[in-house]
């Protein structure tokens, strides 16, 4: 009787989990399905107004679907996701920052960037399940990969929070076209500089050649690699539940075109978002050895830590800007 009652649970809970994957999937697909063919259905540059409805949309997809996980599998998990999706849409800062110098070295209009950016971030959907899936192989295999994440996050957070390089944009779009990244996309395709509108490919004098707005893609997606590589052990120091992991790294991505619209022109005036940001990643690699000092932390600690100084330097970066104005 005991070993059936057993077997009911267990087939249950495969049950739930494979629902909530199949209920994930179909959030998911109809995001994109509204982003493509009705958000922005048009070639032109998004209204400040639209923009801020659809990113709203997208900030209240990700919060709803944390509410479904919390009434699925309870206040823990609900904790883990939403922590998860604060701290990974935070470090997507960064790649705002990114794509902006990168359209600007390559001139590619802001009338095609949401074009290149759909693409960019449907390929981070795909680079990002695969990522995640080899960390998951990983720390089932070698439980002591946890221990590298941790210290390679306490390395990036502390390298970030003494990283005092120029801001100015000339000089970060130099950084760009002499990064390794950039000569080897011009190394390895043959690359025209002249825009030929929404065209990824165009043809000249018989021959193929990648235009900025391939270029400009493929350079974005290397890019998510890298900082894959921050926030992917992030999440897994969060939690093991690799449901988690993708769900909320996903939903934190999904509506980074419509941030990056939104914040484009604004995300330089965060000035202490980026120590705010190196804190939260010292944080999270520093927490898996606070047992060994006798320290045990919540769930929800970590939430509260990682709002409160997010929100912090947000609000004290417009403090600090409106002084200057």
């Amino acid at each position: 009787m005991l070993e059936k009652l057993q077997y009911l649970f267990t087939h249950h809970a495969v049950i739930s989990q494979n629902l909530m994957w199949v209920c994930f999937g179909i959030a998911v697909a109809v995001l994109l399905f509204l982003d493509l063919f009705v958000f922005n259905r048009k070639n032109e540059v998004p209204s400040f107004v639209h923009t801020l409805w659809v990113c709203a949309a997208y900030i209240g997809a990700g919060l709803l679907f944390g509410v479904f996980v919390w009434y699925e599998e309870g206040t823990k998990k609900a904790m883990e996701y939403f922590t998860g999706f604060l701290v990974e849409k935070s470090l997507s800062m960064d790649n705002i920052f990114v794509m902006s110098v990168i359209f600007s070295s390559l001139g590619v209009p802001r009338i095609y960037q949401h074009r290149v950016l759909f693409w960019g971030i449907l390929g981070a959907i795909i680079m990002r399940a695969l990522m995640i899936g080899v960390g998951e192989v990983l720390i089932a295999n070698f439980h002591w990969v946890l221990y590298i994440f941790s210290a390679f996050l306490i390395y990036t957070g502390t390298k970030m929070a003494l990283d005092h390089s120029a801001d100015e944009e000339v000089e970060d779009e130099e950084k760009v076209k002499n990064s390794r990244i950039y000569k080897m996309v011009e190394k390895y395709f043959p690359v025209t500089h002249e825009i030929d509108g929404p065209h990824f490919i165009t043809l000249k004098n018989g021959k193929h050649y990648i235009t900025p707005l391939l270029f400009a893609l493929i350079t974005i997606e290397l890019m998510d690699v890298v900082f894959a590589l921050d926030s992917i052990p992030a999440i897994f120091l969060l939690t093991d539940d690799v449901f988690i992991v993708y769900t909320s790294n996903i939903f934190a991505i999904l509506g980074l075109r419509a941030l990056y619209f939104l914040l484009e022109a604004a995300v330089h005036k965060f000035v202490y978002l980026k120590h705010a940001l190196s804190i939260v990643l010292i944080f999270i690699g520093a927490k898996i050895f606070l047992p060994w000092i006798g320290i045990e932390l919540e769930t929800w600690h970590s939430l509260t830590v990682t709002f409160t100084l997010l929100l912090g330097s947000v609000m004290l970066s417009m403090l600090k800007d409106k002084k200057n104005a």
